[in-house]
């Protein structure tokens, strides 16, 4: 059985696909760009894009009953390698110990032309 997770604090889904799904024990979150949910807008910036793709994150763990505490594993998109410094920096400060296990790529390009994207899996 599995639950579609849907919140107006995170980006809606731009293709077929659910921003989450909670199934047997864990919340699998997609890919979260920097898109402020509100207005749309995504920061230049790369930093500050890492805040915004975590903040979505965040609050689609919250809409399904979980918090960054939850995450055990994330995935990180950048557009190149040389942005992985700016972006620990940021992601050191949502996350604690024990870390989630974690995985980080350059990739050729992202939707949107964003910097970073972040996908996570939560456990319950």
């Amino acid at each position: 059985m599995k639950e579609e997770i849907k919140t107006t604090g995170a980006p809606a889904a731009i293709g077929p696909y659910s921003q989450a799904v909670k199934a047997n024990g864990f919340i699998y979150v997609s890919g979260q760009l920097p898109i402020n949910p509100a207005d749309g807008s995504m920061p230049a910036d790369v930093k500050l894009q890492t805040r915004q793709s975590l903040s979505n994150l965040t609050n689609i763990l919250l809409e399904a009953g979980a918090n960054l505490s939850n995450v055990v594993k994330t995935t990180v998109f950048l557009a190149d390698m040389s942005l992985f410094g700016p972006m620990n920096e940021v992601y050191a400060e949502f996350f604690s110990e024990p870390f989630p296990a974690r995985a980080a790529f350059a990739v050729k390009e992202l939707p949107k032309s964003a910097l970073v994207e972040i996908e996570a899996v939560a456990a319950l």
